[in-house]
C-alpha cells in the first residue's frame, strides 16, 4: 500500500472535495492541517510517504528536502506553476499539477478595493466594538484611476470590473503591447513610474521571476501619490516588503491590501497584522469552492495516472 500524505490542509477539506475512493484500494491518504515550517520537522512527517500532494506555495521543497525523502516518488502541486519546488532537484521524483481558476484571485482583488475604498475592516471593527457610528469617509471608485500592473488573465479579469465601475483602467508590464491592452479595453502605459504616478488604485498581478522581484521598491513606491492604494495579490517578492512597511508606516500611501506574505502564515508580530492602513487576508486567493473542487480532483487523477505507469500534467518536462 502506498502512503500519500497532503500538506497544509487549513481547512481541513481536502478529502472532502473529491473521490479519494477511487484510489483507496492502493493508497492510505493522510492530510495534515498544521503548516510544518521546520525542515527536520517536515522531513520525518514525510520520510514514509510515496506521494506528497502540496497546495500552492504553502511548503517550500527546495533540494534539500528531495534528498531527505528517498521514498518519495510523486509530488502533486495544485496549479501548473509552483515556483517553491526546485524541479531540477527532483530527479526521479515525478512532478504533477493540476488546472486552476483566474477568477477567484481576481474576486478577491476587488473585494480588498472595496474594502480600502470604504474602510470596511475598520468600520467593522468599530461596530463590532460598539464603537462610533461612522467615522471614516469612503473613496470613490467611479471616474478614479486604475492601475495594474501585469495585464494577464487575471489582471484582464480586473480590468473588465473596473470598467464596469466606471473607472478609468491603464496597465503597464514589461511586455505588454499596445495592441495586448487595446483587446482588454485599457490604456497602455509607457513605463512603471507613470502608472505608480497617476493612478488611484495600483493592483499587482505579475507572475514572480527574476525579473520582477522587488519590481516595486521604496523608489517606487515614494512616486505613488499620498491617496494612492497598493493592492498586491500576486506575490509579496514583487514588492520590497521592508520598503513597503517603511512607505505604511510613513503615510507615504494611503494604504495596502495584501493577501500575499514573505512568510507564510505570516509571523504574530509583523506590521501587517496591525498597521490601520492595511487590510491583510491570510492568501485566499485562489482558495475558493470550485478550485479546490479543482485541485483535489485532479490530484486524484494524478495519482491514478501515475499508479498506471501514465503520469499526466507533468511539470518540468
Amino acid at each position: 500500500m502506498r502512503k500519500c500524505v497532503i500538506l497544509d490542509d487549513y481547512q481541513g477539506v481536502a478529502l472532502n472535495y473529491a473521490d479519494w475512493n477511487a484510489i483507496a484500494d492502493r493508497v492510505a491518504v493522510t492530510s495534515l492541517r498544521e503548516h510544518i515550517a521546520d525542515e527536520d520537522d517536515l522531513a520525518e512527517r514525510l520520510a514514509d510517504a510515496d506521494i506528497v500532494v502540496l497546495m500552492r506555495e504553502r511548503t517550500p521543497f527546495p533540494a534539500s528536502l528531495f534528498k531527505r525523502l528517498p521514498r518519495l516518488r510523486l509530488l502533486v502541486t495544485s496549479g501548473m506553476r509552483n515556483s517553491a519546488i526546485d524541479l531540477a532537484a527532483a530527479g526521479d521524483v515525478v512532478v504533477c499539477g493540476t488546472d486552476s481558476s483566474s477568477a477567484p484571485p481576481a474576486e478577491l482583488t476587488w473585494g480588498l478595493i472595496l474594502g480600502l475604498a470604504r474602510q470596511i475592516h475598520i468600520e467593522n471593527a468599530r461596530m463590532r466594538q460598539n464603537g462610533p457610528w461612522q467615522s471614516t469617509v469612503g473613496v470613490d471608485l467611479h471616474g478614479r484611476r486604475l492601475g495594474i500592473i501585469g495585464l494577464g488573465k487575471i489582471g484582464t479579469r480586473v480590468a473588465q470590473v473596473g470598467q464596469a465601475f466606471g473607472m478609468h483602467v491603464t496597465a503597464w508590464s514589461p511586455n505588454l503591447t499596445d495592441e495586448r491592452a487595446a483587446a482588454a479595453g485599457v490604456e497602455r502605459i509607457a513605463s512603471k513610474e507613470e502608472l505608480l504616478e497617476s493612478s488611484d488604485f495600483v493592483t499587482i498581478h505579475l507572475v514572480l521571476a527574476p525579473t520582477t522581484r522587488r519590481i516595486i521598491g521604496a523608489n517606487e513606491l515614494r512616486r505613488m501619490r499620498p491617496s494612492a492604494f497598493l493592492i498586491n495579490t500576486s506575490r509579496a517578492a514583487i514588492v520590497d516588503q521592508a520598503a513597503l512597511v517603511q512607505a505604511l508606516e510613513g503615510n507615504w500611501i494611503a494604504g495596502a491590501g495584501l493577501d500575499v506574505f514573505e512568510a507564510e502564515p505570516l509571523p504574530a508580530d509583523h506590521s501587517f497584522r496591525w498597521l490601520p492602513n492595511v487590510l491583510a487576508t491570510p492568501h485566499l486567493g485562489y482558495v475558493s469552492e470550485a478550485n479546490y473542487q479543482t485541485y483535489f480532483t485532479e490530484a486524484v487523477e494524478d495519482i491514478e495516472a501515475w499508479l498506471s505507469g501514465s503520469s499526466i500534467r507533468v511539470l518540468g518536462r
